[in-house]
């Protein structure tokens, strides 16, 4: 990126109900952890076009210090703002760029990141393309030769890939989403229909839907739309198993990037378990009361709502732009293993914002798991263990040094008190994987539900133990 000083971060980072962990602040003179993960002075949640008076807020980054205020981040040039939907000409038009939303990446790279029940399967094996019937669920495709078949991949998977065009009171923007079932359910992000006043789906095929927004979870920035009167000839998208993926794994993205539907692109698995952490606010217009010969409403006031997105994702090289937000990311055999959601630029503006091969996606397995729920209920849970954590680092008697989630605060009565957590304790796994970070050790969690039992690898005193905890669902008040 553009400059090698750190950014550190400082102030006081808000946890919203629900979730399992707090960032501490790391401001001057005070505690020493830093507070969670957050963009540079001029990142925002990035709907592109939208105006800087935009209702997304734009976090700075303060000055940070204390042992562990250092953040592994590095700052680059200011992000568009918020994100990565362009409005278009009106309700119809479909050129126009999706949400797309700030973010960081880890590892010592920051960038400006933009948002941008299945039936039983009747499956068969294809080696070359072929028409695929509708109102079934996607093909698997077998590859013949050593390399992908994209070929057989794009006609077997492309019907269950859709269009999203989304109406909100200052304009229209643009998504993607894939098909989930056969009752017309569709995985998208949150940040795509996020705000939206009407919701149009556009099937591969050209034939258009209104939908309804069955529910939506800020926390994972995924949500569930639904088709109204849904077609009976349906292709449902399998959904492959998140947990398999390999680092330099084939993968292709379908989606609707700059409003240019049914657009495929291939690449690899670049990383795993990529921590992105992003904050998103979401404005709601309250209705109020109204003076006499006046529309209801006039003298409404706006609410702000403020939620910090947790992903430990799936990094790729397969070129994604806005408007891919929300499609799906396919692996060799055309099933879903993960649902594209932001991707890294260099650029100031958003209108010139484009790949650079640094894309990420949300794991099919969370996607699943929320989506069920979504379905279900409207709402999802998320597992919490009751801990307020900074980046940090402990040695062990035998001189390693590792870099994990320190422990600032334990909530009393949470799973991480029942559990004999303690302040000080660096937890640098969980269930055997790396949480070198506090945003990794939330990004893990967030992907467990309640009742799970995990095993958290903590060093304390210069000791090495692992930690069984039972985790909960937080209990609002």
């Amino acid at each position: 990126m553009s400059t090698n000083e750190p950014f550190t971060g400082s102030g006081d980072a808000e946890q919203p109900a629900g979730d399992e962990t707090q960032q501490l602040s790391g401001g001057a003179g005070s505690s020493p952890y830093t507070s969670a993960p957050q963009p540079p002075a001029g990142y925002s949640f990035d709907r592109a076009s939208t105006p800087s008076s935009s209702p997304y807020g734009q976090p700075g980054a303060g000055t940070g210090s204390g042992a562990y205020a250092q953040s592994p981040y590095q700052p680059v040039p200011a992000a568009p703002d918020p994100a990565g939907r362009r409005r278009g000409p009106g309700w119809g038009g479909v050129i126009a760029t999706s949400l797309v939303t700030a973010l960081l990446a880890s590892g010592g790279t920051v960038a400006a990141l933009h948002y941008f029940d299945n039936d039983d399967a009747r499956t068969a094996s294809v080696s070359a393309p072929t028409a695929i019937a509708t109102g079934s669920t996607t093909q698997t495709v077998s590859s013949t030769g050593t390399a992908p078949d994209w070929e057989a991949v794009t006609a077997a998977v492309s019907n269950s890939v859709v269009s999203i065009t989304v109406a909100m009171s200052d304009g229209t923007a643009v998504g993607s989403g894939v098909i989930y079932d056969s009752d017309g359910h569709i995985i998208t992000n949150n940040h795509v229909v996020s705000g939206a006043t009407q919701i149009q789906v556009t099937l591969a095929d050209g034939r258009i839907f209104e939908a309804e927004l069955t529910g939506t979870d800020p926390t994972t920035d995924l949500a569930v739309i639904e088709l109204v009167d849904a077609p009976s000839d349906l292709t449902v998208a399998q959904f492959g198993n998140s947990d398999d993926l390999v680092t330099g794994e084939d993968v292709m993205a379908i989606g609707n990037p700059l409003g240019l539907s049914s657009t495929a692109t291939t690449g690899i698995i670049s990383a795993l378990n990529r921590p992105v952490v992003t904050t998103q606010e979401e404005t709601e217009e309250q209705s109020g009361s109204a003076l006499p010969g006046q529309l209801g409403g006039l003298l409404g006031q706006s609410q702000t709502t403020t939620t910090q997105v947790y992903t430990n994702a799936i990094q790729i090289d397969a070129a994604i732009n806005p408007g891919n937000s929300g499609g799906p990311l396919f692996d060799e055999t055309g099933a879903v293993i993960g649902i594209t959601s932001s991707i890294a630029s260099l650029s100031d503006s958003a209108d010139s914002a484009g790949s650079i091969g640094i894309g990420f996606a949300i794991p099919s397995n969370l996607a699943q798991k929320v989506a069920d729920q979504l379905i279900e209920t409207g709402t999802a849970t998320h597992a919490y263990l009751g801990v307020s954590i900074g980046d940090g680092g402990a040695t062990t008697s035998d001189g390693t040094t590792r870099a994990g989630a320190e422990v600032g605060v334990v909530e009393s009565g949470s799973p991480a008190d029942q559990a004999g957590i303690e302040v000080g304790d660096v937890i640098t796994a969980i269930d055997g994987k790396a949480t070198n970070q506090a945003a990794a050790l939330t990004g893990f969690v967030r992907q467990y539900s309640a009742g799970d039992e995990v095993t958290l690898t903590i060093i304390r005193n210069g000791e090495e133990l692992q930690v069984p905890v039972t985790l909960k669902e937080r209990k609002d008040s």
